[in-house]
This record gives structure tokens, C-alpha cells and sequence, in this order.
């Protein structure tokens, strides 16, 4: 069974394509990465599966309806978010918003702060926190619902190995707990440590769909074997 089925999609904007045609089928389960260079239209199309682009053609399609795919799903984009509001309430406010009662959602935060290491700071301001602390933040504000499937825009590009491990590894307890996870990114290094499967963007198109061992013992096109090789793509 399949989360969504993406038929032919295209995004312009006015004569100008971003990207497209595209079409593709995204599996419920692991962690599917879009890799590619800066400008292959990565972040494009995860907008556009989540919603935040208008397609100016073709369709996306969800296994459910497309009211209910709206509230299994979640978006973290690589510049965190925060609420005015402390690192608690922060967590709490999506908890709120489906009506949870306060010990369960206090339970929840408890958890989730502790998981990201932060129960020290719970009652600071989350616009205070370092970046790669509001993006910890932002990761567990977005799982703490247990949504069906992430989405992640090139979420540790600018943070340290320590902060990238943590999230990484939150990803990946995720994943194995039932949450589909869709992930850009240019790191190899995390594209080898994550990805069960990946998807190759090259100039707004999708050159291939494979699995990461595939792609990296036979990469399917000229701009993948320079990608890979760390050239530069034009």
C-alpha cells in the first residue's frame, strides 16, 4: 500500500517551470530521501506534497482522503519555526490544538524534552535557544502528535554533529515507530546513514527512484555519478 501517488505534477511560476513533470509512488514505511543538488528542486516538491504549493498541473494522490492525509502529516522546514512561547508550550500547543487533556499532554512534553535533552530549558523562551536547539525543538513539536508522515526540509544542514545525531537518531526511532519520513538533503553522509530508499532530483526532474544501495553502486545518470562524486552539477 502506498501513502501517495504523485501523476504528472508540474509547478510554474508564470512562465518559468520549477519543476515537473514528475510522477512517482511513495511507499508507507522508512525513509525516502530527495537528493540533490542546491536548486534541483528539492524543497519544490516537498511543498507541494504537503500542500504549500499550487500544482500548476497533474495531481497528488494520498491512500486516505486528502482532509484526513492534512492531519496525519507534518512539515519541518530547514529555518525552525518557534512560537513566542516557552520550549513546554511550544511542544504542548499541537497537543492543545487536538484537545488532549493536560496530564497527558504534561506527560508527552516531559518525554519529548527529555528525549532532545532540553527538560533544563523547558520554561525559556523557545526564540532564545540556539538554532540547532529550535530545530531539536521543531522535530519533536512535529512528532509529538505521532503524525503518519514528516516531512523535512534540509533539516541539519547548519548544525553540529552532536545536534544532527540527536535528530537523526529521533528520525529514525520514528521511522520504526510507523512514521513515514520524506527527507531533502545534499549530505551523503546522512543519505547513507538514513535512507531506505532515494529519490534523485536533477533540474526540477526526478532521474531516478531506486534503492540507496542502487544509487550508490550504479547511479542512473551523469548528473548522479558527478553528485556523487562531489563535482559540481550544472
Amino acid at each position: 500500500m502506498f501513502p501517495l501517488r504523485v501523476v504528472d505534477i508540474i509547478i510554474s511560476i508564470k512562465s518559468r517551470r520549477l519543476i515537473g513533470p514528475i510522477n512517482l509512488q511513495i511507499e508507507q514505511n522508512g525513509i525516502t530521501i530527495l537528493l540533490g543538488a542546491n536548486g534541483s528542486g528539492k524543497t519544490t516538491l516537498l511543498e507541494a506534497l504537503h500542500g504549500l504549493r499550487k500544482l500548476s498541473a497533474g495531481t497528488v494522490e494520498w491512500a486516505i482522503s486528502h482532509s484526513q492525509a492534512a492531519k496525519e502529516q507534518s512539515f519541518i522546514f530547514q529555518s525552525p519555526i518557534m512560537l513566542r512561547r516557552t520550549v513546554a508550550e511550544n511542544l504542548a500547543f499541537p497537543l492543545k490544538v487536538r484537545q488532549l487533556s493536560k496530564s497527558t499532554a504534561k506527560a508527552e512534553v516531559m518525554m519529548w524534552v527529555k528525549k532532545i535533552g532540553l527538560e533544563h530549558k523547558m520554561k525559556q523562551q523557545a526564540v532564545l535557544l540556539s538554532g540547532g536547539e529550535m530545530q531539536a525543538v521543531a522535530v519533536a513539536r512535529a512528532l509529538i502528535t505521532k503524525p503518519k508522515m514528516l516531512f523535512l526540509d534540509e533539516p541539519t544542514a547548519s548544525l553540529d554533529g552532536a545536534t544532527k545525531k540527536t535528530i537523526e537518531d529521533i528520525l529514525t526511532s520514528a521511522s520504526n515507530n510507523g512514521t513515514k519520513i520524506l527527507l531533502s538533503t545534499h549530505d551523503l553522509g546522512q543519505t547513507k546513514r538514513l535512507a531506505n530508499d532515494i529519490i534523485f532530483l536533477h533540474n526540477g526532474i526526478v532521474e531516478a527512484h531506486c534503492s540507496k544501495e542502487e544509487f550508490l553502486t550504479q547511479p542512473p545518470s551523469k548528473a548522479a555519478k558527478q553528485f556523487l562524486a562531489g563535482d559540481i552539477v550544472l
